[in-house]
């Protein structure tokens, strides 16, 4: 199965807005809708659409830190696997091409993402692709990081 990630497009768009999550997880994410207006609005934002093969299986949207000062930077902000395509090792090859992506960018120094505590199966999944924990934040969510350069780390 070949992954890969793509621009959200006029002949995506509706696809990418209507891919499905579990009732259960819909508490965990923005939607896609609301993140690709985000995107539309805030230049830093890159929004990718996920293919298996040549099927849309999810969507991710990472953003460069540069607004909040803090170049070198990038944050994942939204993730999602179509849930009917779950466990199927697309989600991890996707985060990784992401990762790969932004590592593109040669000055890239940390990759940082969140998500609930109470979540365990992101805190699982995220730290089997290298994330490692550094904290709640001021609204409750783990901030987990990727340090792109070993010469950063604490």
């Amino acid at each position: 199965m070949k992954i890969q990630l793509r621009e959200v497009d006029i002949h995506n768009f509706d696809e990418v807005i209507n891919l499905p999550l579990l009732p259960h997880q819909e508490n965990y994410l923005a939607s896609n809708a609301y993140s690709l207006a985000q995107s539309k609005y805030d230049i830093y934002y890159r929004p990718r659409a996920i293919y298996a093969d040549d099927q849309l299986t999810g969507f991710l949207m990472y953003k460069s830190m540069d607004d909040e000062n803090r170049p070198r930077e990038y944050a994942i902000h939204r993730f999602m696997i179509d849930h009917r395509q779950q466990g199927k090792g697309i989600g991890r090859q996707a985060l990784q091409l992401a990762i790969e992506e932004i590592r593109q960018d040669l000055q890239a120094e940390r990759i940082t993402i969140c998500y609930l505590p109470e979540n365990p199966v992101a805190k699982d999944f995220y730290a089997s692709v290298g994330f490692v924990e550094t904290g709640v934040d001021e609204e409750g969510e783990m901030n987990a990081e990727i340090v792109l350069n070993a010469a950063l780390e604490k």
